[in-house]
């Protein structure tokens, strides 16, 4: 199975994480298929930052994100973005525009 997960990076104490796309069997530290970002904690704010044409094509194609890839996803706003794609927008999210 694909997974898009974090690959940790950078020296003790200052973590770096890619956001990449494995297979799930693989090593943390092993070859990816594909980068999709960066993520890095320790600036303030949190820095995050996705390709989200690539995030989505992955999705698409059935990969799984980590739990913790799939928080950042979503605090990108990318999958509420394919909800919205997929289902369309609600009525009551145009407001002015329905009456």
């Amino acid at each position: 199975m694909v997974r898009i997960r974090l690959m940790r990076l950078g020296s003790r104490h200052s973590p770096f994480y890619r956001v990449v796309v494995m297979n799930s069997k693989s090593a943390q530290k092993s070859r990816f298929i594909e980068n999709l970002g960066y993520y890095n904690p320790t600036k303030k704010p949190q820095i995050v930052e996705l390709k989200e044409d690539r995030v989505r094509h992955w999705l698409s194609v059935g990969a799984q994100p980590s739990d913790t890839a799939r928080s950042l996803i979503r605090q990108q706003g990318i999958l509420k973005r394919i909800h919205e794609d997929k289902v369309g927008k609600t009525p009551s999210a145009d407001g002015a525009a329905a009456e």
